[in-house]
This record gives structure tokens, sequence and C-alpha cells, in this order.
């Protein structure tokens, strides 16, 4: 049941954070100024922290996804095998997003 909620929560997020995304290429559009802007409130460590937040919600969404296309096909609803599913996606949302995070900051 959480992790039900938590997709939702991550798709909301989702739809948040490409708001976000496009705020920071209107402000690119705009000059140079609003762009200086945006990329104030983006590489703060608020903007820093929402883009983390919407890293693991990109990953989670992205593999509780998968997730419910192998229930659609009709496997993976036994408790031990749900259970187990549940907390692999949640782990490999947690390894993805810092692997992203390491790797982004390793091409700079």
């Amino acid at each position: 049941m959480a992790l039900s909620i938590l997709h939702r929560i991550t798709g909301i997020a989702l739809a948040a954070g490409t708001l976000l995304l496009v705020y920071w290429l209107w402000a690119a559009a705009g000059g140079q100024a609003s762009y200086f802007r945006a990329n104030a409130l983006i590489g703060g460590w608020f903007g820093r922290l929402l883009l983390f937040g919407w890293t693991f919600a990109l990953f989670y969404h992205l593999f509780n996804g998968i997730r419910h296309l192998v229930w659609d096909t009709g496997k993976g609803f036994e408790l031990p095998t749900a259970r187990f599913s549940g907390y692999f996606v949640v782990a490999a949302a947690v390894v993805a997003t810092f692997i992203a995070w390491i790797a982004g900051y390793m091409m700079r």
C-alpha cells in the first residue's frame, strides 16, 4: 500500500519537476539576466534538494512502473515475491539516484 501511494506521489513530483525544467528553459530563452536568476535558484541548496528529489522520483517511478508491467503478466503476486520486489524497487531507485548524481559531479 505504501509503495502504491509513493508511486502516485512520485508521479506528482515528476510533474512539478517538469514545471521547474520549463521555468529553466523559459529563463534561458528570456535572456542572460533571467537565466542567471533561474540558475541561482536551481543551483542553490534548495534547488539541488528539489533536483535530488526529482531524480529519486524519476527512478522510483521507472522501477515501480516496470514492477507493475511484470504484474500485468500475472506474475509476482505471491506475498514473498511482492515484498521482495517492493524492497528491490526502493533500493534500486536509491542506488540509481546516487549513481546519477555521482556521475553528474564527475562530469563537471
